[in-house]
């Protein structure tokens, strides 16, 4: 059976993020370690990392992940916001390593008014920076594939494939797949000969055994149209004939997987519980025995 889960808000604590993940039946779960669209952070805590551990040890929900801030952008040409952005990453994976996380998902970045060439060189100097100002950590750098809206990067997989392969230690680095990412770059997987040539493309470029995590989402938008909206799964673009050749894909089997599907109804109301109860449902109903 596939590791499955779902990002979680940790209001009111690290270890609710966990109970609530426990709550409605994850295996594993995903949170931000701090306010995602904030530069400053609470210091934590000892007794924050106590109270983590300690939840995840009782409720039996393992794999935790962190996803860093959304205003971070290593591949800035702006001198002021590329420090920022390298020193805020520099603190996600310090709090990470505090909360005894492994695995730091991110966006590579944009590169604005320069160029794609630009802009990776610039993320693969700020990772080396980043490495060498925190020095030896458990927690790692997971490279997520974006959608490719505006000059994102990462939405080739040539583009992580380049960040892999210039930075000084790349055993530090992996990478997260994005469902719906995948599809909005023009990456289908609806099919299963569709999904086995997207992932050949991945293999050939990057590595599968790169793959250290999975975002599950379907997608609002068309194959190709580069824009970035979840879906519920089964519901969007993708269709669940995606989800069934991923879910039970032998070559992901250890693989954690985490839902980042929408968190209110139709009309804004909050049902977080209630709708990543459905998205699990619906992913559960997927996997054969």
């Amino acid at each position: 059976m596939p590791l499955l889960g779902a990002h979680q808000s940790i209001a009111g604590g690290y270890y609710r993020a966990v109970e609530l993940a426990a709550e409605i039946g994850c295996d594993c779960v995903q949170l931000f370690t701090k306010n995602n669209n904030q530069w400053r952070a609470k210091p934590l805590t000892d007794d924050d990392a106590t109270k983590f551990q300690a939840a995840l040890k009782k409720s039996g929900v393992k794999h935790p992940l962190a996803h860093d801030s959304y205003l971070i952008n290593l591949a800035a040409p702006d001198e002021e916001l590329w420090r920022k952005s390298l020193e805020a990453f520099a603190i996600e994976l310090l709090r990470a390593e505090h909360l005894g996380i492994p695995l730091v998902v991110m966006h590579p970045g944009s590169f604005t008014t320069t160029s794609e060439a630009a802009g990776l060189k610039r993320i693969v100097q700020a990772l080396d920076l980043i490495h060498d100002k925190v020095g030896k950590l458990k927690a790692r750098t997971l490279l997520e594939n974006t959608a490719g809206q505006g000059t994102a990067l990462g939405w080739r997989f040539e583009h992580l494939a380049a960040i892999l392969d210039a930075v000084d230690e790349p055993k530090r680095l992996g990478v997260c797949i994005d469902t719906c990412h995948l599809l909005a770059a023009g990456y289908p997987i609806s099919t299963p000969k569709d999904y086995e040539t997207t992932m050949r493309q991945f293999d050939k470029s990057v590595g599968l055994k790169q793959v250290k995590a999975i975002h599950l989402n379907d997608s609002k938008k068309d194959l190709g149209s580069r824009v970035d909206r979840h879906e519920h799964i089964g519901r969007g673009k993708i269709g669940l004939e995606g989800f069934r050749l991923l879910l039970n894909d032998p070559r992901f089997a250890a693989v954690p997987m985490y839902l980042e599907t929408p968190k209110e109804d139709a009309d804004g109301t909050p049902n977080g519980i209630k709708l990543d109860k459905m998205n699990l449902k619906t992913l559960r109903s997927l996997v054969q025995s």
